[in-house]
């Protein structure tokens, strides 16, 4: 196994490989793993995948976890490796730390995981975990390091995302305002307004998804 091949294996599914390293110990991952590759969309394209899945069509809950488990599963018995993912706990698997680790994400100005490629909409949906030691290619460069405008420091309307921190309770009531209605259609303002999500090709559709879940989870 190759990381490239895996690469063709995921693309074909709407998947992107967005990070792998070799574990340490202190990185909690299986004791077995070799490789740990973490996954999530690839974009574009992944919406209409995504929207045209089974899991979608059947508007049962929870449709975006189940789709991830579904695909990661098979994938993980095409390539013989362990399946992990960010949902389904407590406890759950510590991604946050193995985005760092995997020298493909960093702690943006504003807390938030930025991607290489990804930005701010960054997104995993779940992890392989190979006993292989697979060849990585080197690590990119932090892009907030270039990034001289840092504009999501100022981007959220309400002043909930800062470079002070996140302080969810004002962000959703923000979004049950008048104003906030915007964002909850369009996505949250300081993932949008990061250069690299910009060219990430993610659709508003998804991003009004992702938001009703989060502001659903305050409400309900």
């Amino acid at each position: 196994m190759t990381l490239d091949g895996l690469q063709a294996q995921c693309s074909a599914l709407n998947l992107d490989i967005l990070g792998a390293f070799h574990p340490e110990l202190e990185d909690l991952a299986p004791e077995t793993c070799g490789t740990l590759v973490l996954l999530g969309p690839k974009e574009p394209g992944f919406w209409n995948t995504f929207t045209n899945s089974p899991e979608w069509q059947d508007k049962s809950p929870d449709p975006m976890d189940r789709w991830s488990t579904r695909v990661i599963n098979t994938l993980s018995q095409q390539t013989g490796a362990t399946a992990l993912f960010p949902f389904g706990g407590p406890p759950y698997q510590p991604f946050f730390r193995w985005a760092l680790a995997s020298g493909h994400a960093w702690q943006s100005p504003v807390s938030l995981l930025v991607h290489a490629q990804a930005g701010l909409m960054v997104s995993y949906r779940g992890a392989l975990a190979f006993r292989e030691r697979l060849e990585l290619p080197p690590a990119p460069s932090k892009p907030c390091d270039t990034c001289t405008d840092q504009p999501c420091l100022t981007a959220c309307p309400s002043h909930a995302l800062t470079g002070a921190g996140y302080d969810v309770p004002k962000c959703h009531a923000f979004l049950d305002t008048e104003a906030g209605r915007e964002h909850l259609t369009n996505g949250c303002n300081v993932r949008r307004a990061c250069p690299l999500s910009q060219s990430y090709g993610r659709v508003e559709e998804q991003s009004a998804y992702h938001m009703s879940i989060f502001h659903k989870g305050a409400t309900a």
